[in-house]
């Protein structure tokens, strides 16, 4: 079966004073019907920049897209006119930004954002897409929603703004939802009516959906299928339950080390990766994660490894074989 969105060897770059900023370096996704894939890594790692690119919503300059291909439905979302790319961005494919304060409009009333989407894509009228807002309002779980479209961003909570978002991304009911770190200035119990929110919705309505995060239990909950990134590559992919039970990258490893375990009641520290991700003013030749990986060895610093199978649908970017210390054959 064909996959909803293929993503085939993206390449990214940002002109820095001095040179480039390599932010993604040869990123490859697959992202089937129905399938949460959650997209995992630090910050600064590339796993927006990887999405924006896709949306073509990266500022061009400073930003370029060098090299490869974003499949989606038979067209090359990169080769499309502006004018057939707008007509998918919002329509086909939706996406929750980060900080839904930046994201809205201030000056504009709640239910006139929304309207706007569903007029420019639904050909309704205003009658119409004023009561559609009101439903998609009441579908994310904000109270009263036919009273609230005359409000403004400032009168609602930190949470019920990142609802709003996600109304919107879903007014046209899209095949894809991208979801940009939409919990991350939300507190804990906020950030748990989110995730349930969005599993719900992607349950009634069947769409796709990739969810940015640095928060593996996030991961944990929601996805089907786990990309662990770090310099802007993929260094890890697999089944969520078959990453958390059975990592096979350094970073993963770190990762998980560094992730509070409240079920084995185990009093261990907290592991902590030594050292700083690398600046990336040149591509990676070698691997960017040897400076601060444990495992590392002289093919370490002399190639960069890629994705090779280490179990059924599970890839890893090592020379390594972490659970012996020794190299892959």
């Amino acid at each position: 079966m064909e996959p909803l969105l293929d993503v085939k060897d993206l390449k990214v770059r940002f002109k820095v004073k001095g040179g480039y900023v390599h932010a993604v370096n040869g990123v490859s996704l697959k992202l089937n019907e129905s399938e949460a894939l959650g997209v995992v890594g630090e910050s600064g790692c590339g796993k927006s920049v990887s999405m924006m690119s896709v949306m073509r919503l990266i500022d061009i300059p400073p930003g370029e897209i060098t090299h490869g291909e974003v499949l989606y439905g038979g067209r090359d979302l990169l080769k499309l006119p502006d004018s057939e790319m707008r007509k998918i961005r919002g329509k086909e494919i939706g996406m929750v930004f980060q900080d839904p304060m930046t994201s809205l409009n201030p000056v504009h009333k709640i239910g006139n954002q929304i309207m706007e989407v569903l007029q420019l894509h639904m050909t309704m009228n205003k009658q119409q897409a004023r009561a559609r807002t009101a439903e998609l309002l009441g579908m994310v779980g904000i109270p009263r929603a036919a009273e609230r479209l005359d409000d403004y961003p400032h009168q609602f909570s930190g949470g019920m703004r990142q609802r709003v978002m996600i109304a919107m991304a879903l007014a046209c009911v899209p095949q894809v939802l991208i979801a940009d770190e939409p919990t991350t200035a939300l507190d804990v119990t906020i950030q748990a009516q989110i995730v349930e929110l969005v599993k719900r919705l992607q349950a009634e309505l069947g769409m796709a959906v990739i969810w940015i995060t640095h928060d593996l239990g996030v991961v944990a909950r929601m996805a089907h299928r786990v990309a662990v990134m770090y310099a802007g590559q993929i260094v890890e992919e697999a089944p969520s339950k078959e990453l958390f039970s059975n990592p096979n990258h350094p970073y993963t490893l770190g990762l998980m080390g560094s992730l509070p375990r409240l079920d084995t009641g185990s009093r261990e520290r907290l592991v902590s990766i030594e050292g700083r991700p690398p600046a990336l003013l040149r591509a990676p030749q070698s691997c960017a994660f040897a400076p601060r990986c444990k495992f590392v060895i002289d093919r370490c610093r002399k190639e960069n490894p890629l994705l090779i199978p280490v179990e059924v649908n599970h890839w890893s970017a090592c020379w390594v074989d972490v659970k012996t210390g020794r190299p892959r054959a």
